[in-house]
């Protein structure tokens, strides 16, 4: 079994004074760990409950207003909301213990530790997160909460498997259900249900060569029964996976995105959002636009495109869809007189009595309806962070992706709402399938090509020590040429001449271009085997669960 090198633990002593604590959400460069079984876990899990009580205390501290509550009154009441929430929704497919029971009903909440991801069949370094998370949290004597993003678009249906030999490795796409509309996983409804209850035995059959005992032989008969009661595949694939968790002691709360959309309290701050949309607009793009200029992106989509502006209409940062048209559509808004006009710009409007002063009462009415109706917002990426991390929970632990953008949601909440942003973790962790391939292969690929080079370029190098004859005479030439003044006005003609030369005494090297050419061919069936087999993006489902179990719960 694979032991976790915790050399490559990004740490900080425990006893550090706190004052000595690193920044959670700096400017800096981080990146996945090089080393199988390396983990990055950034600041120290140690430092956890510090960092959620200072969180806390510069909430404390706030006096933002949003519509007669204090950003404070309403973060407790978003998060005992949410906390009564995930242990309903987790009840319904795993056993939720009393004393998460009781924390929901409690006067004084335990403190929040949350992380999210979309509901799929990633890679170990994301699923490291949520035993972090669990490991942390029981350390920290607070509750876990995993957010799943069931709002994103699901953009495959098939999982990435290495099939083959070790020497001849190749990539097979292996289909959990039939493809779709690029549609989000809330509304992605399980289309073949024999092809999702074959899936684990065809990964099986495919990794066999390479890894014989997958863990997605035990896995898989558990999404296959959670499948007869719920016909969702994000749902089924996140539920299988929170299940497993358990058996290996994680123990936290889950929760769908969509679920906390429907929040009163979010609901509240959705609201408030919208009312003062014009404001939140100029804040998210000139932030955006900051965090390009000092991260030298020219890119207009990278990290995420600007809100736009189509005559008195301005995009918010939600995405809206219905039942009757799942694709999600952009969100876009105007005011006209004490109301607020929504729209997709695909035909669909809705109105809320909604003003920047006035009562959120009606307009969060109007919203529970039209959720009734089956008209659905919900928050785009910054924004869910943005929630998360202000109104959720005292701490969110992200990977790295997360971790480098949301330095553009720290500016939004310091601006928006004149806070501090709440710091945040970064984890993240590399596991490699157990396959004994060679290594080295790049290494040996690239000395080659210098070799070829070397050849074509100097061949005087390798002819100089031979006993051929014949090749002196345009090395003499070649020679004149490179010691002759480099000069306008012969330069173009000093190049040919120099290149001609070398062209002219390659017949004499005849045989160690071919011996190289043969051995660069050798080894660029290895080097692509190891770029295939030493990959850290494959799904956790494919490892052994031995190997899996000492890598997250060890």
């Amino acid at each position: 079994m694979a032991t976790a090198d915790f050399r490559s633990i990004e740490t900080v002593p425990l006893d550090a004074p706190t004052d000595a604590m690193p920044d959670a959400s700096p400017a800096r460069k981080i990146a996945a760990p090089a080393k199988s079984g390396g983990k990055l876990i950034s600041p120290a899990a140690e430092l956890a409950g510090q960092l959620a009580d200072a969180n806390r205390q510069q909430l404390l501290a706030c006096d933002y207003d949003l519509h007669g509550l204090t950003l404070q009154e309403l973060a407790l009441q978003s998060q005992r909301e949410l906390l009564d929430e995930a242990c309903h929704y987790t009840a319904s497919y795993r056993d939720v213990s009393c004393e998460q029971r009781a924390l929901s009903t409690a006067k004084k909440l335990p403190r929040l530790f949350l992380a999210g991801h979309q509901p799929e069949l990633f890679h170990p370094g994301v699923w490291l997160k949520n035993f972090v998370l669990g490991r942390m949290a029981s350390q920290q004597n607070a509750t876990a909460i995993n957010l799943v993003v069931d709002s994103d678009t699901i953009k495959r249906t098939s999982v990435r498997v290495p099939t083959g030999s070790i020497a001849r490795p190749h990539l097979e796409g292996v289909l959990l259900d039939q493809p779709g509309q690029p549609i989000p996983f809330e509304q992605r409804k399980i289309i073949d249900a024999e092809m999702f209850r074959s899936f684990g035995q065809r990964v099986a059959s495919t990794i066999a060569g390479l890894v014989p005992d997958p863990m997605i032989r035990e896995l898989w008969p558990i999404a296959i029964d959670g499948a007869k009661h719920t016909n969702s595949l994000g749902e089924c694939l996140a539920q299988t996976r929170h299940i497993w968790e358990g058996r290996w002691g994680c123990d936290t709360l889950e929760i769908p995105q969509s679920r906390i959309c429907s929040l009163p309290a979010f609901l509240h701050f959705t609201a408030h959002l919208l009312a003062h949309l014009p404001r939140l607009w100029e804040v998210y793009n000139s932030a955006l636009v900051e965090y390009r200029r000092a991260n030298h992106i020219r890119s207009q989509a990278h990290p995420v495109p600007q809100l736009a502006q189509e005559g008195d209409w301005i995009e918010a940062p939600f995405w809206v869809y219905r039942d009757d048209a799942p694709r999600r559509q952009r969100l876009f808004a105007r005011c006209q007189d004490e109301q607020i006009v929504l729209t997709d710009r695909q035909g669909w409007e809705a109105t809320l009595s909604l003003s920047a002063e006035g009562s959120t009462a009606t307009a969060i009415e109007q919203l529970q309806a039209l959720a009734k109706s089956g008209v659905h917002m919900r928050t785009r990426a910054l924004i869910t962070t943005m929630v998360a991390r202000v109104l959720l929970g005292d701490l969110f632990v992200h990977g790295i992706g997360g971790a480098k953008y949301d330095q553009l949601t720290d500016q939004l909440i310091s601006r928006f709402f004149g806070l501090a942003a709440p710091a945040y973790m970064t984890v993240s962790g590399t596991l490699r399938l157990p396959i004994d391939y060679p290594r080295g292969s790049e290494a040996e690929l690239r000395s080659i090509r210098q070799q070829q080079r070397e050849l074509l370029f100097h061949p005087e190098r390798f002819l100089e020590a031979s006993n051929a004859a014949g090749w002196q005479s345009y090395l003499t030439e070649k020679q004149r040429w490179i010691e002759s003044p480099n000069v306008p006005e012969t330069a173009k003609r000093r190049c040919q001449s120099i290149r001609s030369a070398n062209e002219n005494m390659q017949p004499w090297l005849a045989t160690q271009r071919g011996e190289l050419d043969q051995a660069a061919r050798a080894v660029a069936e290895r080097a692509k085997a190891e770029r295939i087999l030493s990959s850290r993006e494959f799904s956790f489902c494919l490892f052994p669960a031995e190997e899996l179990k000492g890598f997250l719960a060890g």
